[in-house]
């Protein structure tokens, strides 16, 4: 039963020790609980850095943590959950999408002065939609508030609490060790306003007897003056996304199919492959030496934040050579986004990717041309048919892209998608490409 609306939304914040301590997936279960209770909640981040991105209905870019957690909370993804997303490319720079759309792209010494400013505007305003339609909305946090050296330039953190005067909940890692210290330092590092925000305190990732705990919890209690709700047991093969490359691990299973992804030096979107370590009889790989790729099943290049650059990195590192071998052997190899069009045959910069207008030679694994002619970046969700790649032909497929580049395909190709509607237009367009093999 829906309860009645707040005049004002009820606002609460999780904030993490450290990276990868739980937040996102305790916002996500916050979400959920909130949502079984009746309440309109949302989540919020006002500025994610991550590799894997998702794509909302009408267009915009944003993490896939608060499209989780946007499920958890039974409601659309959309851009005001995550109006900054920072999305690395390597060597240091950086492309930030504003509101789900493409904005600048930076060097780390430049983000903080340049454009910080300009952006905390966006957060306001979005917060503030926000809080005109939602019961509840459940803030996270990024990394850890206590990074001192950014503390005046932190806008993800104690930044969007003092803003809103939000509560804060510090959820701590106890699998990596040192819980009670990572809870005591990180509260001391904070100025004494920022730490009267801290309420409450929760543990995540116990194993063991939750006994031995106990002393430890009245002590950190005692000396933090802040009380902890609980603590989480670890939680084994939890299928949710991840969004780092600290994430991305190979199986350990010994599964009868052996799935091969490359991982290529600015990989983006390695979800994409999640739900293949998820089957038992798949096991997924993350390799960088061609060699590795003898034993695979299936073999993929995966997408990539600068094609020009992964594509030279694979042939110094001797994938196309490789590749072409175990391409005349039948091996089934695909390509995805920028890994399809480095499989191409021809890639043509225009000083997009890199810094000169220059021609590259793909692998010459598809029938398929590149061109990289302006920094606009395609973001979309579509519908599909399959119509060239047997035994699938006739099947339909939801999903989106999500690319930069004009790729056309060679008289007589086949295509092995349809599209067959875009933002609910009748428009039919091809896509993707298989090779005569």
């Amino acid at each position: 039963m829906r309860r009645v609306i707040n005049t004002r939304s009820k606002v609460l914040m999780v904030q993490g020790t450290t990276s990868d301590a739980g937040k996102s997936i305790f916002v996500a279960a916050l979400c959920r609980i909130f949502s079984d209770m009746g309440f309109k909640v949302a989540p919020f981040k006002s500025q994610n850095m991550s590799l894997n991105s998702f794509v909302t209905e009408d267009g915009a870019e944003i993490a896939r943590s608060q499209v989780l957690q946007s499920i958890a909370s039974r409601i659309k993804p959309r851009a005001d959950f995550n109006p900054i997303l920072l999305k690395p490319k390597g060597d240091r720079t950086s492309q930030i999408m504003l509101m789900g759309k493409p904005y600048a792209e930076y060097h780390a010494k430049d983000y903080y002065s340049k454009f910080i400013p300009k952006l905390i505007p966006y957060i306001k305003k979005a917060f503030e939609r926000l809080q005109k339609e939602f019961d509840i909305i459940i803030i996270e946090g990024a990394g850890s508030p206590a990074e001192i050296n950014l503390a005046d330039k932190d806008i993800a953190n104690m930044f969007v609490a003092k803003l809103f005067n939000t509560p804060v909940i510090l959820i701590a890692d106890i699998d990596r060790g040192g819980v009670f210290a990572s809870i005591y330092g990180t509260i001391k590092l904070l100025k004494p306003e920022e730490q009267d925000l801290i309420k409450y305190l929760v543990i995540n990732k116990f194993r063991g007897d939750i006994d031995i705990l106990k002393d430890g919890i009245d002590q950190i209690e005692a000396l933090t003056r802040k009380e902890c709700l609980g603590v989480i047991p670890y939680i084994h093969d939890l299928k949710l996304p991840a969004e780092d490359s600290v994430s991305l691990r190979s199986d350990e299973k010994d599964g009868m199919i052996k799935v091969k992804v490359v991982q290529l030096p600015r990989i983006s979107n390695f979800t994409d492959f999640e739900p293949l370590s998820w089957e038992p009889d798949i096991q997924i790989s993350y390799v960088n030496e061609p060699e590795s790729l003898d034993d695979a099943d299936l073999i993929i290049i995966p997408g990539t934040k600068n094609t020009i650059k992964d594509l030279l990195w694979l042939k110094q590192k001797g994938f196309q050579a490789k590749l072409l071998e175990l391409e005349k052997l039948g091996y089934l190899i695909i390509g995805i986004c920028g890994g399809y069009q480095i499989l191409g045959k021809k890639i043509v910069d225009k000083g997009i990717e890199g810094d000169e207008v220059v021609d590259y030679h793909g692998f010459g694994l598809l029938p398929i041309h590149t061109e990289f002619l302006s920094h606009k970046k395609i973001t979309k969700q579509i519908h599909a048919e399959v119509v060239h790649l047997q035994p699938f032909n006739g099947c339909n497929i939801d999903g989106y892209e999500i690319h930069m580049g004009k790729v056309s395909l060679e008289p007589g190709s086949k295509p092995f998608l349809k599209i067959i509607n875009q933002k609910k237009s009748s428009q039919e367009t091809y896509i993707g490409a298989t090779n005569e093999n």
